[in-house]
């Protein structure tokens, strides 16, 4: 299943803002599978956390073997070390099977999570270990397919920002008055932030200043680029 917008959150969107209007139309619709089992995903996100896709994707793997679904109760019959056996630090582990057993006792109800809002739901899930507010508002976008996430965490957010608008750096006054702008529908124009940050859409680049390691690199290429038009003369 994907995440579900509709036109009317598109058509809302593009009155608002037409530069991003441009992007929607130049992008097109945007199709992301969402996990509906908050769980899972949950489990997932922890998972994911400062690894690659590919090596998500492996442990996950691993993990299916080892457990068959990723329930709480099939997580609880599991040793950390178990846990860890699929590719995981330590850490990581842990902090699985404290939050199976937590919505195993029921200290943590994520059924309950559905009636909250995007606040409520936050703070609900950060109590996890291993569980920020960056990862919170990922898991209201792509399991409870909540409509109006636009996360300040999210490095490609503010570069998506960057790209689209020409800016040199997101300061929190400016990425509020986005917030604003694409209210109530923050999460679908986070989608086409996230597309253009990876490069869809050619003509488009970064406007943060360079950093002194990329400065660096551009000197030396420079360099090299001077020797070597020399050598032809």
């Amino acid at each position: 299943m994907n995440f579900y917008y509709d036109e009317e959150a598109i058509r809302y969107l593009k009155a608002k803002d037409p530069i991003l209007a441009d992007i929607i139309d130049r992008v097109g619709p945007i199709e992301r599978p969402i996990d509906e089992d908050l769980f899972s995903a949950l489990i997932n996100n922890i998972v994911g956390q400062q690894i690659s896709m590919k090596a998500q994707e492996t442990v996950w793997k691993r993990m299916l073997a080892a457990f068959g679904a990723i329930t709480p109760e099939n997580i609880c019959r599991a040793s950390v070390e178990e846990i860890q056996q699929c590719g995981l630090s330590t850490r990581k582990a842990t902090y699985i099977l404290e939050a199976a057993e937590k919505v195993l006792s029921g200290e943590c109800n994520l059924e309950a999570l559905k009636d909250m809002n995007d606040e409520e739901v936050i703070a609900e899930l950060s109590q996890l270990r291993g569980i920020g507010k960056w990862t919170a508002e990922m898991l209201l976008i792509f399991s409870m397919g909540r409509q109006d996430v636009l996360s300040w965490d999210d490095l490609a957010i503010h570069r998506g920002l960057r790209m689209v608008y020409h800016h040199r750096k997101i300061t929190k006054p400016l990425f509020q008055k986005y917030k604003r702008r694409y209210a109530p529908y923050g999460s679908i124009a986070s989608l086409y932030l996230w597309e253009v940050s990876v490069g869809v859409l050619p003509g488009l680049k970064d406007y943060a200043p360079l950093t002194e390691a990329e400065k660096k690199k551009r000197l030396k290429q420079r360099q090299e680029l001077k020797r070597a038009e020399k050598q032809l003369l």
